[in-house]
């Protein structure tokens, strides 16, 4: 299989970093290389420390690399997560992305798959407005949007039948089983859809 899979991602408090360990395995099974990548934390120590999970879980995933331009130019693939913030994709997120307008400018995310995931608070906290917030960047790169759809109706149904991306609320506590398994089943047909893809980057 020609996939190479970046999973890069912003968690605060841990529900996304869940989903993007979930995602690196699925697409890992399927015999992809993977790289897990997180952006780096912009918020002041004084904000964080004010959350002691959102402390904790900045020192438990230290040891986690954070994601460089390089990584983007690597993979052929790509699952962005973030958490929700009013209906949007985080500032740290957000940062990272648009430190990228010279590979974008180099044709680099061309025919390249990309999806997303998300967590927010409550069940409706915004959840489909930050995906689609999220991909209006896909959009301007040329890369090609993988939503979850229906694809297998039984997981998509069962993690919470979001069409656009794999996603959870922190307010029911960390990601299920069954959301887990989506964010699994997601990740091995992105690198699926990659390796099919690789062809069109070199021709």
């Amino acid at each position: 299989m020609d996939a190479r899979i970046a999973v890069v991602y912003y968690s605060a408090t841990g529900n996304v970093h869940a989903t993007a360990e979930a995602f690196a395995e699925g697409a890992t099974e399927t015999g992809a290389e993977v790289r897990l990548r997180r952006v780096p934390e912009l918020a002041p120590a004084a904000a964080i420390d004010s959350n002691p999970e959102w402390r904790s879980h900045l020192n438990e995933t230290a040891h986690i690399v954070e994601a460089t331009l390089e990584d983007l130019k690597w993979a052929n693939g790509y699952a962005f997560g973030t958490p929700t913030r009013f209906g949007n994709v985080t500032a740290q997120l957000k940062q990272f992305i648009d430190t990228a307008g010279g590979l974008w400018e180099a044709g680099e995310f061309v025919n390249k798959p990309a999806t997303g995931f998300t967590s927010s608070y409550e069940l409706h906290g915004g959840q489909e407005s930050t995906l689609l917030s999220m991909y209006n960047v896909l959009h301007h790169w040329g890369a090609l949007i993988v939503p979850t759809g229906y694809v297998d109706y039984d997981i998509s149904h069962n993690a919470g039948g979001n069409p656009y991306g794999i996603s959870t609320a922190s307010s029911e506590g960390m990601p299920s089983k069954d959301q887990i398994k989506a964010a699994k089943f997601q990740g091995g047909r992105l690198a699926q859809i990659a390796s099919q893809l690789a062809p069109l980057r070199s021709s």
